[in-house]
């Protein structure tokens, strides 16, 4: 008789095993299981944010069913490592646990703004105000002191943070070239190696001919010959901007601080964000004897020694401009 007495407790002791099982089970399921997110998602964590008001996003989003039943879940099964800030990316149908490894531990989406060589501080100015994920507002940088690269930023990063990345690099960069600068170059400063840097940058666009161009610029700055450079006419018009038509005479004879046709030596100031090859050209320039140059129609330059032999290069040039209906 006592055997039967225990057989209903038994099942009844059984039945409840189940149930917590089951709801164990389906506890479990809502935190290793699937997610609602229906497609890839980036999701922004801004700085110093806290889980709890984060989970209360991931709901609003539809990153998560329940930011309560989050919250829940996280103290039994995730660590205690803090949340990260950052934009993240958020696969499709992750699960509470991804979720959260992804924001405790996940790569922080990059994105990438890129300075070509030789824009001027304007444009790169235009170039920050016009990124949209980025935040705040900067004044236009000083001429020179940022260094053409490409350069990661987050979303929601300040655009004085990225600004301050491109001026350090510049930094660092004019800094290391200038202890490795060689005992030809004619620049008696990093300032002055920056300034003349930024007139071959905006003279030539062919890679292998900066030596050359700072060796020529070199060679009049010794002699103390006008630099005579076309860019430093349009600098103090455009503050580095295309002109989009040609030179006026009144222009080319302008006296200022910047244009090298009145002027002897170097303008006050660079005319443009040279690139690593423009300065390390200045500090190591091409051995020559070259004092002019002029285009040679295929985008590069053809240089001379003396002014014989410039004027029959420019008489070529201007022959081929003919021939190409550029001027008559």
């Amino acid at each position: 008789m006592a055997r039967r007495r225990r057989n209903p407790l038994m099942k009844l002791l059984a039945a409840i095993g189940l149930v917590l099982a089951a709801a164990l089970a389906l506890f479990g399921w809502g935190w290793f299981g699937p997610g609602p997110l229906e497609k890839d998602t980036s999701f922004l964590v801004p700085s110093g944010s806290s889980l709890y008001g984060v989970v209360d996003r991931l709901e609003a989003e539809g990153a998560i069913s329940s930011a309560d039943a989050f919250r829940l879940r996280a103290k039994f099964f995730a660590s205690e490592e803090p949340i990260k800030a950052g934009e993240f990316m958020l696969p499709a149908g992750a699960s509470p646990r991804r979720i959260m490894g992804i924001l405790q531990n996940g790569e922080v989406i990059r994105r990438m703004v890129t300075i070509p060589e030789g824009m001027p501080s304007i444009l790169v100015y235009e170039r920050l105000m016009a990124e949209k994920l980025l935040t705040g507002s900067i004044p236009v940088p000083p001429e020179g002191s940022v260094l053409p690269d490409s350069y990661d930023f987050a979303r929601g990063e300040s655009r004085t943070a990225v600004l301050q990345r491109m001026q350090a690099a510049m930094a660092k960069e004019l800094a290391d070239a200038w202890d490795k600068r060689s005992p030809d170059t004619v620049v008696k400063s990093p300032r002055e190696a920056l300034v003349l840097a930024s007139i071959v940058e905006k003279e030539t666009g062919v890679a292998s001919e900066r030596k050359m161009v700072a060796g020529l610029y070199s060679n009049r700055l010794r002699t103390g010959m006008l630099l005579q450079a076309d860019p430093t006419i349009i600098y103090p018009i455009t503050r580095g901007k295309p002109l989009g038509r040609r030179i006026l005479q009144s222009e080319i004879a302008a006296v200022n601080d910047y244009n090298t046709y009145s002027m002897v030596g170097l303008p006050k100031g660079p005319i443009t964000n040279p690139g690593r090859e423009s300065i390390e050209a200045v500090l190591s320039p091409a051995k020559t004897s070259a004092l002019y140059m002029v285009a040679d129609g295929k985008g590069g330059h053809v240089f001379a020694d003396t002014l014989q032999q410039h004027n029959a290069n420019v008489a070529r040039w201007f022959a081929l401009r003919r021939q190409r209906g550029e001027i008559e």
